[in-house]
């Protein structure tokens, strides 16, 4: 795994809902190497742990990252401080990211909340052929629904109480879509409710699937073991770890 630190300027910064931030980060050498589905470890000011963030944009020509994140608590506060031409400290490009095949005909990107940035880099790639359904709690923390439909997907929108799109979970559009048949894979990040409930849906459905799972770390890198989950490998429990190994996994090696 090819990684670099160091301190990069922000190029732009945008609050895009209520405590959940863009950040667009120019590091030519990381916007180079870097993958769907991989994340940036952040160094908060004052804090001795960094903070994960998912990638949200890949820009190579331009030397670009984005990230999008959500205010949850001191340390991403900390990050959410940071403006425009100063410098932001990053580990990155780190783990394990999806895996895009030009082959595939259909493919279903499904994002619940802040699980919903790394699902753009996936709609860019393959445009047309994607169906995006995203679930938020409520219309104010809907995002990313206009920069997903510049991509040429289809987008299916759902909140919880029904304020935006469609009144219900991801799950329920998913599942007639998967009955339908024809998709060739399936891509989520969320809850992990959800994300077991898009695994069960697509084992029934015969379906390959790939999910990015969000644990607590510390070094990012595999090197403290702390983000440790169960999988299968080989038909065999095995303690995975999901800065390194993941955070992208196939849904039948998760032990739900």
């Amino acid at each position: 795994m090819k990684y670099t630190q160091g301190r990069y300027v922000i190029k732009e910064k945008k609050a895009i809902a209520r405590e959940i931030y863009s950040f667009t980060i120019e590091c030519p050498e990381v916007a180079m190497i870097a993958q769907a589905g991989q994340f940036v470890h952040i160094r908060a000011e004052g804090f001795t742990l960094r903070r994960p963030v998912s990638i949200c944009g890949i820009d190579r020509q331009k030397g670009t990252l984005r990230i999008v994140f959500e205010i949850r608590g001191a340390g991403t506060a900390e990050i959410a401080r940071l403006n425009q031409g100063e410098l932001i400290d990053i580990l990155a490009p780190l783990g394990h990211g999806f895996t895009v095949d030009e082959s595939f005909g259909k493919v279903v990107l499904i994002g619940g909340g802040i699980g919903t940035p790394p699902m753009l880099p996936l709609a860019q790639a393959y445009r047309e052929k994607a169906t995006v359904i995203s679930g938020f709690r409520n219309s104010g923390a809907v995002i990313l629904q206009e920069d997903l439909r510049k991509t040429g997907a289809e987008t299916v929108l759902c909140t919880d109480d029904g304020s935006a799109g469609i009144h219900g979970f991801v799950t329920e559009p998913f599942g007639e879509i998967a009955k339908n048949g024809s998709v060739d894979m399936v891509y989520a990040c969320g809850p992990m409710p959800m994300l077991k409930n898009i695994a069960g849906i697509c084992r029934e459905n015969n379906i390959k699937c790939e999910i990015s799972l969000e644990e607590r770390m510390a070094c990012g890198i595999g090197a403290c073991l702390g983000c440790a989950c169960r999988t299968l490998r080989n038909d065999e429990e095995y303690f995975a770890h999901v800065c390194k190994d993941g955070p992208v996994f196939r849904a039948e090696e998760v032990i739900w």
